[in-house]
């Protein structure tokens, strides 16, 4: 077998919706090891907490294993985070995933996150009457897909006069502090009529303060993302859709892009992995799908 390539991801923490854009990074490498007899490994380096400091320290310790390629998912503007640029700098192919790239001078995968608020957003309006109090939760305030996501909401809920938005507070892509978030929020807004939010932490903080609240039903939720606790709280009733990624598809195709540029190819500019609109009406597909996965992959 010839030389292998050692390709290395950096999400924004490790978070079950990251582990999702591992498996289909590994899926992707055992594809390409096979059909080109090219040993591909794929090493997952995840944060421990969400932060610029963090993320850059990994992203250092990265480029010191001197690998065939990193996709990252950045927690703040491109241009802010120093590593990126050190990165390139050494000839590292480099690829973003779940978020928008500025210039396009860097390969992004991912979708277009100020349509999905939109979608979300819409169909809140849709579920609440178009009135009442909505409380939008933001996840990694600088990340940029998150802040996409975020002002594509509001913007959506100021064209409706008789909707009030609330704030709801900020997960920084934690499921307890968003959690906490909303039990804070429940209570200070008794009559909050819906919740949206921009991360896949949210909507599993917010179902669980719904559930302990007793407001499953009361308040509408249109979540992001589409990970096992969003999906069985979609059949459950807590959650009522969910505007999703599709985060293996993202792993996947980052780990190709990769690969191509470690050959010298042009890249796009960018790879749009598309949106699914997960409803009661269809949340069964999706799990059947999760119940297929495959078990946590060892993280390197």
């Amino acid at each position: 077998m010839a030389h292998a390539l050692r390709f290395i991801i950096v999400p924004k923490v490790s978070h079950p919706w990251f582990d999702e854009v591992n498996k289909g990074a590994r899926a992707q490498a055992e594809i390409l090891s096979r059909e080109l007899g090219v040993e591909i490994v794929v090493d997952y380096m995840p944060p421990s907490v969400a932060g610029v400091v963090e993320q850059n320290t990994i992203l250092e310790e990265a480029a010191r294993r001197r690998p065939s390629g990193i996709a990252v998912d950045p927690v703040d503007a491109v241009g802010h985070m120093t590593a990126l640029e050190r990165i390139r700098d050494q000839g590292i192919p480099l690829v973003l995933f779940d978020s928008p790239s500025p210039d396009g001078s860097i390969t992004s995968v991912g979708n277009n996150f100020a349509r999905q608020g939109i979608i979300a957003a819409e169909r809140l309006a849709e579920l609440i009457g178009c009135t009442g109090k909505v409380a939008v939760m933001q996840g990694y305030p600088t990340a940029p897909n998150h802040k996409e996501r975020y002002e594509a909401q509001l913007a959506v809920l100021a064209k409706y006069p008789d909707i009030t938005v609330v704030d709801g507070g900020i997960d920084n892509d934690d499921i307890e502090t968003a959690r906490q978030q909303a039990s804070a929020v429940l209570e200070s807004h008794p009559d909050l009529s819906g919740y949206l939010c921009c991360d896949a932490s949210g909507p599993i903080g917010i179902a669980a303060a719904i559930r302990h609240a007793g407001k499953a039903g009361k308040v509408k939720v249109v979540s992001m993302d589409g990970i096992r606790p969003i999906l069985d709280a979609i059949k459950e009733g807590v959650i009522d859709a969910s505007s999703a990624t599709i985060p293996r598809m993202q792993g996947s195709m980052s780990i190709l892009m990769l690969w191509q540029a470690s050959l010298g190819v042009q890249l796009p500019q960018a790879i749009d992995t598309g949106i699914d609109v997960i409803t009661p009406q269809n949340v069964d597909r999706y799990l059947a799908d999760a119940v297929q996965e495959p078990g946590p992959e060892r993280r390197t």
